[in-house]
C-alpha cells in the first residue's frame, strides 16, 4: 500500500511538472503569436495617447463604449477565482482540486488587464494618479470619495492583493518541490521563493490555516468588488436604465456566470494542451456544468427582475429606452443574441448528461456564455448613454472603432500569454491537492476515508 502511493507520487510529479521543467514544443510558437498580439496592442494605445480619444468611437454623448465594457467584463471573469477556490475549498468539494490554481491565476491576470482599461479609456493616461491620488495638496485638490474613480482602484487593488497573497500560499508546497528537482539559477529562484518550505506538520498546519483563512476574508471582497463596478452606473444621474436597486447582485451573480464558465474554457484547453486526461476528468466537467445551471438561472432571474423594475414604474424615458433595447435594431439584434447565448443555449445543452461529460461541447458552450455576458454589458452601457438625454437633438450612436477591437484582442492576449508564462515555470495543477485526491479515491474504493499522514511529507 505505502509503495503504492509513492508510486502515485512519482507519476504525479512527473506528469505535472513536465511543463515546467521542460518546454512544450507548440509552448514557444504560443507564446510568439501571442506576443505579437500584444505588442499590437501597445503601439495601438500609443497611437491612440498621441492621436486622442478621437481614434475610437467615442462622442457624445457615448463616452463609455468597448473599453469600459471590456473592463467591466475582465472584473467579472476574475470571479472565477474565488468562485472555484475559496467558495468550494470551504464547501469542501472534492472536485474542485485539478482547477484551483488555474481558477487563481485567472483571477490575478483578469484584475491586472481589467485595471489596465480605465487607464486606456482615460485619454491622457499620466494623470489617471493623480485624480485617485492628488500629490499636489496646496492646491487644495483631493480625491472625491464619492467618485467610482476611487471606488474601483480600491477595492480592486485589494482583490488583488489577496488573491496574490491567496495563490501564493497554496504555490509553497510546489515550490518546495521544483527547488528540489532542478539546478542552477532555477534552483536559486525556487529557493528564494519557497520561504524555506520543508512540508514539516507545523508547515502543513500553518499552509492549511492560512488557506482557510484567506477564503473567509476573500468572500467579503468577492462579493463588494462587482457591487462596486455595478454602483459606477448607478450613481451616474440621468441616465436610463442605470439607477438601479438590483445593480449589484446582478452584477455578482453574472461574474459568477462568466467566470465559471471561462474556467470551463481553460480546463478543456489544459486537458487538450497538456495532456492531462488523468487530471481533468469529464466528471470534472459535469460537476462545474450542474454548479453553472444553478448560477446561470439565478442570473436570468436576476435579468428578468431588473427588466421587470424598469417598466414597474412606466416612465415614458424609461419606456422608450426599453423599447429601443429589444426592439429596434441594431440593438434588438444584439439583445436577441445576447440571451441565447448568455442562458438558452448552454443551459438546454447542459440538461443532458451526454453534453456534460463532453469536453468539446463544454468547451463551446463556455465559450457562448462569455459572448454573451460581454454582449450583456455592451448592452448595459451604450443604449443607455444614447439615449439619455431628454431631447431628441442629443441623442447619439456608437461604433466601435479598429483601435478599440484591436486593445479587446489585445486584453485577451495578455491573460493568455501569461497563463502560459506562469506554466513554463510553475505547474498549473497544485501537486499536492492531485496526490490528496488520488489517494482519497484510492481508500474510498476499499472503505476507508482518512488522508494518511505521508500526504504531509516532503518528498
Amino acid at each position: 500500500m505505502q509503495q503504492g502511493r509513492q508510486l502515485d507520487e512519482i507519476r504525479i510529479n512527473k506528469e505535472l511538472l513536465n511543463g515546467a521543467l521542460e518546454t512544450p514544443g507548440w509552448w514557444k510558437w504560443a507564446v510568439l503569436l501571442l506576443g505579437s498580439v500584444v505588442i499590437m496592442g501597445v503601439v495601438v494605445f500609443g497611437i491612440q495617447t498621441n492621436k486622442g480619444l478621437g481614434v475610437t468611437g467615442l462622442s457624445r454623448p457615448v463616452f463609455w463604449g468597448a473599453y469600459i465594457t471590456t473592463f467591466v467584463f475582465w472584473v467579472g471573469i476574475s470571479h472565477a477565482g474565488i468562485m472555484i477556490s475559496a467558495i468550494l475549498r470551504l464547501t469542501q468539494a472534492e472536485w474542485r482540486r485539478p482547477v484551483t490554481r488555474a481558477a487563481e491565476l485567472l483571477t490575478v491576470f483578469s484584475l491586472l488587464t481589467a485595471l489596465s482599461f480605465p487607464v486606456i479609456h482615460a485619454g491622457r493616461p499620466w494623470r489617471i494618479i493623480y485624480w485617485i491620488f492628488p500629490y499636489d495638496f496646496a492646491r487644495g485638490l483631493w480625491p472625491n470619495v464619492r467618485s467610482p474613480l476611487v471606488w474601483d482602484p480600491a477595492a480592486i487593488g485589494t482583490y488583488l492583493t489577496g488573491s496574490t497573497l491567496f495563490l501564493y500560499v497554496a504555490l509553497l508546497p510546489d515550490l518546495g518541490v521544483l527547488r528540489d528537482r532542478t539546478t542552477g539559477w532555477k534552483h536559486a529562484m525556487y529557493g528564494a521563493l519557497s520561504l524555506g518550505w520543508r512540508g514539516n506538520p507545523r508547515q502543513w498546519r500553518l499552509q492549511t490555516v492560512a488557506g482557510v483563512l484567506l477564503s473567509a476574508l476573500m468572500l467579503p471582497i468577492f462579493v463588494s468588488v462587482h457591487s462596486i463596478v455595478s454602483w459606477d452606473f448607478a450613481v451616474t444621474p440621468g441616465v436610463e436604465g442605470w439607477n438601479s436597486t438590483i445593480f449589484a447582485p446582478y452584477f455578482v451573480i453574472g461574474a459568477v456566470h462568466s467566470g465559471v464558465s471561462a474556467v470551463v474554457t481553460m480546463m478543456a484547453l489544459m486537458r487538450w494542451l497538456w495532456k492531462w486526461d488523468n487530471f481533468i476528468r469529464p466528471e470534472h466537467f459535469d460537476a462545474l456544468a450542474r454548479l453553472l445551471i444553478v448560477v446561470a438561472t439565478a442570473w436570468f432571474g436576476f435579468t428578468m427582475v431588473e427588466m421587470l423594475f424598469s417598466l414597474y414604474s412606466l416612465e415614458a424615458q424609461e419606456l422608450a429606452f426599453r423599447d429601443m433595447q429589444m426592439f429596434q435594431w441594431p440593438w434588438a439584434g444584439l439583445f436577441i443574441l445576447f440571451l441565447l447565448t448568455g442562458f438558452f443555449i448552454p443551459v438546454t445543452m447542459w440538461l443532458f448528461k451526454s453534453v456534460r461529460n463532453s469536453i468539446v461541447l463544454m468547451f463551446w458552450t463556455s465559450i457562448l456564455v462569455n459572448i454573451g455576458m460581454w454582449l450583456e454589458r455592451f448592452l448595459i452601457v451604450v443604449p443607455s448613454l444614447a439615449r439619455k438625454q431628454p431631447f431628441v437633438y442629443t441623442w447619439g450612436s456608437y461604433q466601435p472603432s479598429f483601435v478599440e477591437f484591436a486593445l479587446m484582442a489585445w486584453s485577451f492576449a495578455f491573460v493568455s500569454m501569461n497563463m502560459l508564462l506562469f506554466a513554463r515555470f510553475f505547474p498549473l495543477i497544485p501537486l499536492f491537492e492531485s496526490k490528496e485526491s488520488q489517494i482519497f479515491t484510492t481508500e474510498m474504493k476499499i472503505g476507508r476515508t482518512t488522508i494518511p499522514a505521508v500526504l504531509r511529507e516532503q518528498e
